[in-house]
């Protein structure tokens, strides 16, 4: 299976609440961007894998351990990496550090994305070529 990946996110105004700190759910859209590249990545375009062969990705489920606060303009690292694999679905570990990818961790997590058939929104197996690509 794929290494860890890793995606770098700015903290900006908008991902910030009133005392100043990164809103609790951003961390979750940072987590899902890191997800998406991840993707990218290793070749899966998404709004192909619709059109082409009816399939998309929805999470199930998710949980998140906030340690740390991330604050306006810090420069963080997001990593995903597959922890669990099944027919339909995927278990990403995933963490939130500040100063790279061993820095101080923030947030830890796991997500848990299962492949769907887009019309029936019913459980299917995950596409040949990402099963190649993985080594599922």
């Amino acid at each position: 299976m794929p290494a860890r990946f890793t995606w770098p996110v700015r903290v900006y105004w908008e991902d910030t609440d009133g005392q100043g700190v990164v809103y609790y759910a951003n961390y979750l859209k940072f987590m899902e961007r890191c997800r998406t590249e991840w993707l990218r990545s290793i070749g899966v375009d998404q709004v192909r894998m619709r059109g082409d062969e009816g399939l998309i990705f929805v999470i199930v489920s998710l949980e998140a351990d906030y340690k740390r606060p991330a604050r306006l303009d810090d420069e963080l690292t997001v990593t995903c990496e597959i922890e669990e694999h099944g027919r339909t679905s995927f278990t990403f570990r995933q963490e939130i550090f500040r100063g790279g990818d061993r820095g101080e961790l923030l947030v830890s997590g796991r997500t848990r994305a299962a492949c769907l058939d887009a019309d029936t929104m019913k459980p299917k197996a995950f596409p040949p070529a990402l099963v190649k690509e993985l080594e599922l």
